[in-house]
């Protein structure tokens, strides 16, 4: 849910995550010694909820949170897609504008995915965040267009090479379009550097190059705040006509997007007053009316405004999750459901947005000790009861049980 102007989500990876990484030698698999005492692999995979119904549920997670062997047992028990939440961004592969490209984190969440029979998302070949300390304003709003593109599409064909076949969907573009009444320039933000470095065409040549690098590749566009009214006031509608704009000149010239992400942060405080069903199927209805398949990129719950007490906030924090999720369903071009994230162990809303009565977050299906609550039985029910599709990829799970 991040702009330039807010504390980002991934802010605290770049100081703390790292120093958690330091060292590590490899990555736990989904039969651990942990397994059994974990309570989240005691309860049916939500995975395969959604499967019945031809949609693929998954979790971002990144090697750092994988370390911890309950948490593996738990995201290969439950996701059958792996959003890859900080190990293809560039603090990972290339820290400084000078470093070679170091692909250890990313070839090691890709490497658990496939151990874990589950397809992989790669996030962000595009994004104006997640540079870490080494990059300076500077090294990248004060560089010529020719260093500008060198830079961005030289390291978007590099990542794309390396796991061609390996990485069926890219988020190729994240975070892109103007929240609120400002139309920007023709949707875009224009406080990017790519912007400001290369012009506004470099969302389109992004795409262009991820086709041309990988084209069975599923290239996405990926952004948030079509829900409800965000934390900053800005309005859904908004953001919705915005998107649409930006969608119909990229489509319109020939660029080759093919899914759009919708983040899913969605804001516990009177969601059940904000939260127009029917406007919102439309704008989902667009978006397949131009022959976009729709992801569900990175669903939780800020949980505002809600109870300090557990019981009754896990009940409304649940009710956000079926309210959205079977109005969002309904749609049949919806095909995957991800979560950022599986428990509340690892959420970055206590990080960036700490409650002010001192108490953890609850926005995910399973809590810190990872015990399945209230939001994973809302959202299998959800995922039970969805419409049947036909599925947009072949999930490696399918074939088998877990």
């Amino acid at each position: 849910m991040g702009t330039s102007t807010s504390l980002h989500r991934r802010a605290f990876l770049l100081g703390a995550g790292a120093a958690a990484t330091a060292g590590v030698v490899g990555l736990g698999t989904a039969e651990t010694a942990h397994a059994a005492e974990v309570a989240g692999t005691r309860v049916p995979p939500l995975w395969r909820a959604a499967a019945r119904k031809g949609l693929l549920l998954g979790s971002s997670a990144a090697t750092w949170q994988l370390e911890d062997a309950d948490y593996a047992a738990l995201h290969a028990r439950h996701a059958a897609l792996l959003l890859t939440e900080d190990d293809m961004l560039w603090w990972r592969l290339r820290p400084t504008p000078d470093s070679g490209l170091d692909f250890t984190y990313a070839d090691r969440i890709v490497e658990f995915a496939e151990r874990n029979r589950q397809l992989v998302l790669g996030a962000h070949l595009v994004w104006d965040q997640g540079f870490g300390d080494g990059w300076g304003e500077d090294d990248l709003w004060n560089i010529p267009e020719d260093r500008a593109r060198e830079l961005l599409y030289g390291t978007m064909r590099a990542v794309m090479r390396r796991y061609r076949h390996r990485v069926p969907i890219w988020s190729v573009v994240n975070e892109a379009i103007v929240n609120g009444t400002d139309t920007g320039h023709g949707g875009l933000r224009e406080d990017v550097p790519w912007f400001q470095t290369i012009g506004p065409d470099y969302v389109a040549h992004a795409f262009r190059v991820a086709h041309d690098t990988d084209s069975h590749a599923c290239l996405m566009m990926n952004d948030f705040g079509y829900e409800t009214v965000n934390q900053w006031g800005d309005e859904p509608a908004d953001k919705q006509r915005n998107t649409l704009r930006v969608l119909d000149d990229l489509l319109g010239a020939g660029v080759p997007v093919h899914a759009f992400g919708i983040q899913g942060h969605l804001l516990a405080d009177r969601f059940h007053e904000r939260f127009h069903a029917r406007q919102y199927l439309r704008f989902l209805s667009e978006l397949a009316d131009r022959g976009l398949r729709i992801l569900i990129t990175e669903l939780d719950v800020l949980d505002d405004g809600l109870p300090t007490a557990t019981g009754p906030r896990d009940r409304m924090v649940a009710d956000v999750y079926r309210r959205y999720l079977d109005v969002t369903l309904e749609c049949a071009d919806v095909v995957a459901v991800v979560d950022f994230g599986l428990s509340d162990r690892y959420t970055w809303l206590d990080e960036d947005y700490p409650r002010e009565d001192g108490t953890h977050r609850r926005p995910l299906p399973f809590d810190a000790d990872l015990r399945p609550v209230r939001a994973y039985h809302a959202e299998r029910r959800s995922l039970g009861s969805a419409p049947r599709r036909r599925p947009a990829w072949k999930s490696p799970r399918t074939c088998t049980h877990r």
